[in-house]
């Protein structure tokens, strides 16, 4: 490898990393190799350390890393071919991905678009909604309601969706399309339906139901936007508010797919389906990009009966083989095994790691929900000492405004739980 002092002076020189200025000003940690739930870190002089991976690498890699089942899809399919156009062209790895994407979600939802990153996914669900419409004669119908503390991705019309406040999205305020927004849904999974709650939401859509082409959200967990948990009584009462108003409902499963959130998909917890599904992250179990937007037939239908009877879009990637295969392998791999006992046995961990924190000073809440696990603050963190904290430690964090969080890979164990529960501990302590 090359020396780690040159690779980081490239890089600070050179290397946009997310979310962070140019140049750099926060020194990245030198990922050498990783395996099972470890990342191996380059140090000078050939020095060497390693951290548990608490963050699925943002909570992708729900099997850890160099899966020998995951590896060898890659490889067999790499025998074959890579990559090849999809417009026009199909392939067993995406076909058969569609069909039990299909299988594996809420009925109705019948047709995939397999796109490149979750952002496009998000993309493309608000795209088919607005073209829906635009296809079945109500042109008017181009707004998207939302909740606040939401995140849908950095692209332009996801951004819209996000918090218009408290996220670095409203710097595009004056240009992005102006959305509707409800206050957030108020917290915790097991909560009774708030109904005044219930009632501002019911009459902002009875209100708009004349402009509104869909309503989005995270569905029982707020992501990004604040890693928030709400009830899953409140799906329910979307999907009851969209029927009676003639609105298309959307539920980005981004991050709750694949069981992070206890079930198979959040929508689950609440036993209904949405018109439109988006999916990504876990899907390739954090070996490639690619995502999913699946909607019903109805959807597909209206759209095929415009003037553009065609779903305009078309990324280059699309339907890639290689991510095709490896998301085929993933799936199977979840699916082949008891996962919602994994899932469990995490929440159990977790549970009982960060339970202490509660009493901690500068600690505002402890939750967990799943296989994730939440220590917010009563003020921002300091990203840089949190970091390398719970690095300190031998875990791997990425805190992120005013909470230390974790989504470990399913693979981890008890041991390493307890390990990363030290790790948010000595991070929320330091931030």
């Amino acid at each position: 490898m090359a020396d780690v002092q040159h690779l980081l002076g490239l890089d600070r020189a050179h290397v946009w990393h997310p979310y962070g200025p140019m140049p750099g000003t926060v020194t990245p940690y030198v990922v050498e190799s990783a395996s099972g739930v470890r990342l191996r870190l380059a140090g000078p002089a050939g020095g060497h350390r390693e951290l548990i991976d608490g963050m699925s690498s943002w909570w992708a890699a729900i099997h850890g890393y160099r899966h020998p089942v995951l590896d060898e899809a890659v490889r067999e399919q790499l025998g074959r071919m890579s990559h090849v156009m999809f417009g026009g062209l199909t392939h067993e790895p995406a076909v058969r991905l569609a069909a039990t994407l299909v299988d594996i979600t809420p009925e109705p939802l019948r047709h995939v678009f397999l796109a490149d990153s979750g952002s496009v996914a998000v993309e493309v669900a608000l795209k088919m909604c607005l073209q829906y419409w635009q296809s079945v004669g109500r042109p008017a119908k181009r707004r998207v309601l939302t909740w606040r503390g939401g995140y849908h991705g950095d692209t332009f019309h996801p951004m819209s969706v996000c918090d218009p406040d408290g996220g670095m999205h409203h710097l595009w305020g004056g240009v992005l399309p102006r959305q509707l927004f409800v206050p957030e849904p108020p917290a915790g999974f097991d909560a009774p339906l708030d109904e005044a709650y219930a009632g501002v939401l019911a009459d902002l859509v009875a209100q708009h139901a004349d402009e509104l082409a869909a309503i989005i959200v995270e569905p029982v967990v707020q992501g990004a936007g604040g890693m928030r948990f709400h009830s899953p009584g409140y799906l329910r009462l979307l999907r009851e508010l969209c029927d009676e108003h003639g609105v298309l409902l959307v539920f980005d499963e981004i991050a709750t797919g694949f069981g992070r959130s206890g079930a198979l998909f959040a929508a689950d917890h609440a036993g209904v389906s949405p018109d439109v599904m988006c999916l990504g992250k876990a899907l390739t179990g954090g070996y490639l990009t690619m995502a999913a937007t699946l909607c019903t037939a109805e959807v597909a239908d209206g759209i095929s009966r415009g003037e553009v009877p065609v779903l305009a879009h078309g990324p280059t990637f699309m339907g890639n083989p290689l991510a095709a295969a490896v998301a085929n392998a993933s799936i199977g791999l979840l699916l082949g095994q008891d996962w919602q006992l994994e899932v469990k046995r995490i929440e159990a961990g977790l549970s009982a790691g960060l339970a202490p924190l509660a009493d901690a000073p500068g600690v505002l809440d402890v939750r967990v929900q799943g296989a994730i696990g939440v220590v917010q603050l009563d003020h921002p963190v300091d990203m840089a000492a949190a970091t390398e904290a719970a690095a300190r430690e031998g875990v791997w964090l990425r805190p992120f405004r005013d909470m230390v969080y974790t989504m470990p890979p399913y693979v981890t164990d008890d041991q390493d739980l307890a390990r990363i529960a030290a790790g948010v501990a000595a991070a929320a302590v330091a931030g």
